[in-house]
């Protein structure tokens, strides 16, 4: 792949674009990343996008953030990651820079408050469509035991209200112990 600067330019746009029109965080940005880096331009496959989710979730900070630096560096290296990087926080910022300084007018509109209440419909949406899409794409690969930890993990975090620290822990033990036996076998 040829890195000029319409590549970095469209990586920033791309970026940028995702970070703007995407409300409800990293576990919304990131389906949308994957449709435009592994559908839509093609410059990383399925796989690999989803090794990137994983590690973009297991590090500390912000997920949309994590999962920028990511592919911008798998895409470009450090300059990768550095134009993923800026063009997923610009919009927050200067968003958030927006809001502050008409905070009180935002706080108190009865319109805000019902435009807040829809997005969370929108964001509650693409959500459960990436839960879907994903144990979709695992039951056709016939691998069932990370559907079971999945619907494991929401029994035990909406029903039983257990930590979310400990469900990773036990979610992690559990892939270990898989992938140890899997290559004993």
């Amino acid at each position: 792949m040829k890195k000029d600067i319409k590549f970095y330019f469209k990586l920033f746009a791309s970026t940028f674009y995702l970070s703007a029109f995407t409300f409800g965080g990293g576990f919304v940005i990131i389906p949308l990343m994957r449709k435009k880096f592994v559908e839509q331009y093609k410059w990383i496959d399925e796989k690999e996008m989803l090794d990137l989710t994983a590690i973009a979730q297991s590090s500390p900070g912000a997920i949309a953030v994590n999962a920028a630096i990511l592919v911008g560096y798998r895409l470009s290296g450090v300059l990768g990651a550095l134009i993923t990087v800026f063009g997923t926080v610009l919009p927050p910022l200067l968003i958030l820079s927006v809001i502050s300084v008409a905070y009180t007018a935002f706080r108190d509109s009865l319109i805000v408050k019902y435009i807040l209440r829809g997005m969370q419909a929108g964001v509650a949406a693409v959500i459960l469509d990436v839960v879907v899409s994903m144990v979709i794409d695992l039951l056709k690969e016939r691998k069932v035991l990370p559907v079971v930890i999945m619907i494991g993990a929401f029994i035990a975090t909406f029903f039983l209200n257990i930590n979310v620290v400990f469900l990773i822990l036990a979610s992690g033990i559990i892939g270990g112990i898989a992938m140890y036996y899997s290559k004993i076998r």
